[in-house]
């Protein structure tokens, strides 16, 4: 029979999931506005 210590062990033994293709996706998106902006600020001192 399992005693409850070792179902404790067993319940806190979650894997993290991988991140690093969430992770990307969210710089690349930030990368795309943050370069959006600058270019229409450009335009705007340019005028």
């Amino acid at each position: 029979m399992t005693t409850p210590e070792k179902l404790k062990k067993d319940e806190n033994k979650h894997e993290e999931p991988n991140l690093k293709g969430t992770f990307v996706s969210v710089m690349l998106l930030g990368a795309f506005l943050v370069l959006s902006w600058v270019g229409v600020f450009i335009l705007f001192i340019g005028r």
